[in-house]
Order: structure tokens, then sequence, then C-alpha cells
């Protein structure tokens, strides 16, 4: 049998993601579907959901996908335009044996790929490099499988409302012409408040602004917004709808672990002593605060997927990233989900009675860097971070190599981990001076020096 041979970097731990014409291409989508439909017919399962985001070639990549699961024997339920959280209800609402998103997530509008889900768990890692060592051999399943639509829209905006308690508040939302934007105005239409939507418009060329709201310039509309309005707060999306965004009403960003806190803070008043799970990119404040509140913070390694499975492990009602990943697994299903996560906010400025911004007030006073990124071979950003591991350990450091090394001075904390998606080693830095600040990241300088690394970050 003729097999399939995949550009290698298309390939990542969490997804299948390249760029359209050049890396990833329609015979592509047809492998992914035989190959992965061939996974879940041999673990005895049929029937898989398949979604797209609003990208310009997610169309066509959807039905070569769906083309690849029909030649495996499967019975492909497709759900049409949406975000990636809404594949993933589909796959739990429906009964579903697995689940494949055409999606570019947060990447530029001419990239695309896919996220799996296998049953109740990710597909990620070692699943995805196995698919490929498959799909080179033509090693998948034949048959006779089928095709058909079905309109989860409402059962999912009626989910997302049905235990929803919060205030009546004045929000923005920003949907960044991604593809969360007919869902959020179907929940808007039914949350109490004022609400104030901008870009619902799904268009794959991303008109206004790059639909990543973990980069702040992203964010100049909805803080244009929330001033003009005068409203308490504003949340934005990704593309695909699994990461979120939030100003409070002063224009301040609050990062993806400031949202953890506070949404941890109001769960452990329902879940007391509660495990709540963090990437190792989380600020100390947060761990801090969790255990104050009589929680017990877990760090772990950073990836939706790992989050996800450490999730289950362990039994967390709730995990989140830096990146705006945010799981729920309290009242929801484990998945990371924006829409579920924003309204769970709004929830819990209720439970707590304070707004956003007296939230944001109240946090620890810290400086930190962004996200510094350096380019290093994927076949030598591992050996690196052995690397700096041995000497950290020579030296009597205190450090924490859950992923990569997480360092904790007297002045604070540095880290430095190797991406597991792109062929860069990642560091960030927290202290509560400026002066120790530049220690830390002198620290990561130095380290990276005595590596070779060249020590000009690369954008994000």
């Amino acid at each position: 049998m003729t097999g399939h041979t995949f550009d290698p970097t298309i390939l990542r731990e969490y997804d299948i993601r390249g760029i359209v014409g050049r890396t990833l291409h329609d015979a592509d989508a047809h492998a992914v579907g035989r190959g992965f439909g061939t996974v879940v017919r041999r673990a005895g399962g049929r029937r898989v959901a398949v979604g797209r985001d609003g990208r310009l070639s997610s169309p066509l990549l959807e039905d070569a996908l769906v083309q690849g699961l029909v030649r495996a024997g499967c019975e492909a339920v497709r759900i049409g335009l949406g975000p990636t959280p809404m594949l993933y209800f589909a796959v739990h609402e429906l009964g579903l044996d697995g689940g494949v998103m055409v999606t570019g997530s947060h990447n530029p509008p001419d990239f695309n790929g896919f996220k799996m889900l296998l049953a109740d768990r990710p597909f990620y890692g070692d699943d995805i490099r196995a698919l490929g060592t498959a799909a080179a051999r033509g090693d998948w399943a034949e048959g006779e499988g089928t095709a058909r639509h079905e309109d989860v829209r409402d059962r999912y905006v009626a989910r997302l409302l049905a235990d929803f308690r919060g205030p009546a508040l004045r929000v923005g939302w920003d949907c960044g012409n991604g593809a969360t934007g007919e869902i959020v105005e179907r929940v808007l239409a039914r949350l109490p408040g004022e609400h104030h939507a901008l870009h619902t418009t799904v268009d794959g060329r991303f008109p206004h602004h790059h639909p990543d709201p973990t980069v702040e310039a992203n964010l100049a509309d909805l803080r244009r917004l929330v001033a003009y309005r005068r409203l308490d707060l504003g949340i934005a999306f990704d593309g695909d709808g699994d990461r979120i965004g939030a100003i409070d009403a002063r224009g301040r960003v609050i990062w993806g672990d400031q949202l953890l806190m506070i949404l941890a803070e109001a769960l452990l008043r329902e879940c007391p002593g509660a495990t709540i799970i963090a990437d190792v990119k989380a600020s100390q404040a947060l761990f801090d605060r969790v255990a104050a509140l009589g929680g017990r913070p877990l760090m772990w390694k950073t990836g939706h997927s790992l989050i996800k499975a450490k999730m289950k492990d362990t039994g967390a009602p709730l995990a989140g990233e830096m990146s705006g990943h945010i799981f729920f697994a309290h009242r929801w299903y484990g998945f990371d989900d924006a829409l579920y996560a924003a309204l769970r906010l709004l929830e819990a400025l209720g439970a707590l009675g304070a707004s956003l911004a007296e939230l944001k007030d109240r946090m620890p006073a810290v400086v930190n860097t962004p996200e510094l990124r350096f380019p290093c071979p994927d076949e030598r950003k591992f050996t690196v971070i052995e690397e700096v591991l041995a000497r950290l350990r020579a030296d009597g450091a205190r450090v924490d190599a859950t992923d990569g090394a997480r360092v904790t001075t007297a002045d604070g904390w540095w880290l430095l981990r190797a991406s597991n998606t792109q062929p860069v080693l990642v560091a960030r830095a927290e202290s509560t001076s400026h002066d120790g600040l530049a220690r830390l990241t002198a620290e990561i300088d130095r380290q990276l020096a005595l590596c070779g690394i060249a020590r000009a970050p690369v954008a994000h």
C-alpha cells in the first residue's frame, strides 16, 4: 500500500501544523484523516467529530480530512465552523470516539493544522509521531465510511450558560475575527448585563488585528472600547477560542497566571484543599496564593495536552497556563475552553465581591520579563538544558527540573526550557525589584553563553 510522508516540521508535540502550500497540503490532510481514522478503528471506535476554524484554507483541508476518515471506514460527523472547544464538546456530548479540529490557532493567516482528541484524552506526542510513521508505511485501515453534518451550536451555547450564576456586568469582548464570533454573539444575547462585542465576523485574513490575546498590541481595540464605554472589563479570544486574554477597567492586562489566581480563589471556596495546576512559566505569586488559600499548588510542564493529562492523573478541578489556556474540570469537561473560562471569570468577580481592577490591585507587586525566545537547533536544545541543569546542581542551586530549569534565588526566579514546538529555548524571570530582575536575566545570559547560544532573543 502506498504511504504518505509528511514534512517533518509539521508533526509537532501537541498538534500537526504547517504553512499551507509550503509544508502543509491537501494530501497531508487526507493522510491525517486516514491515519487518525485508523487509530480510532483499531481502538474499537468509528465515529469522529470534525470541525474547522475560519481560516481561508480550512474548508478545503476539512474536505480532504473527511475523505481520509471515510477511506479508513469511519463515520465523520461534521460540526462545521466554530471554536476548537466546541469540537471537544461535540465529542463529549455526542459520545463520539474522537475528534479532529482543522485550525491554525493563533498562528499567522497562512498557517493551518489539526488538533486531535481520542475519546476523552488528548492525542499528542508519541501519538502524533506514530501517526507519521504509520503514514510513511501506508499502514492504514480500509473501509467504506460515511460523512454527515450535525449542528451542535445550540447545545454548546446552552451548556456554556446552563449553570452560569455570575453578576450583571458591563463587558467588552474581542473575537479578533476568529472562530468564536458567532458563538460569542449567541452567548451575549442571553447574558445579564451590558455587552459590547468587537470583530465577531469570521474572517481568516484577520483584518483588524492578529487573534492572539497574549500579545499586548493585539488588545488595543479592546482597550479603547473599555475606556470609551467605561466598562468593567474586557475579554479577548485567540483564533480558535481555546485561549483567553483580559484587561481591567483601567486597561491593564490580566495575564494568564493572574486570571488563574482569581479563578482559583473562587473555586477553592467551593472545593477546599483542591489541587490547582499551573505551568512552569507561571508567577510564584500564583503558587503562593493557592497555598495560602488552602489549596495544593502543582507546577507542571508547559503544553495544553500535557496539562490536560496531568489533570486526569491528579483529579485537579482547575489548571492553567501563562499562555491563556484555562482548564476547568469542575462543572465542565477538563478541556481548555476560553468562552467557558470567561464566564467563570465573571462568576468569580461576583463570588469575590470585587472588580477585576480591585483584584489586580491586590496582587503582589512583581516585575518580570515577557517570554524570551532564543534560537537553538532542535537537535541541540534539550542537550543545552541538560548542560545547564548539571552546572546548577553542581553549584548547589535551588532548581526545579519539572520542565527545563526553574531556579529560585534571593532575587526571585528564572526559567530556561526547550520549546516542544520550535527550534528555540524559552526563558522567563520574575523579581520583586528591577535590580533583582537584572541579576536574574544576567544569569540566564551567562548560562546561554556557557552553552554557546546567541543571546539575542527572537520575536515571539
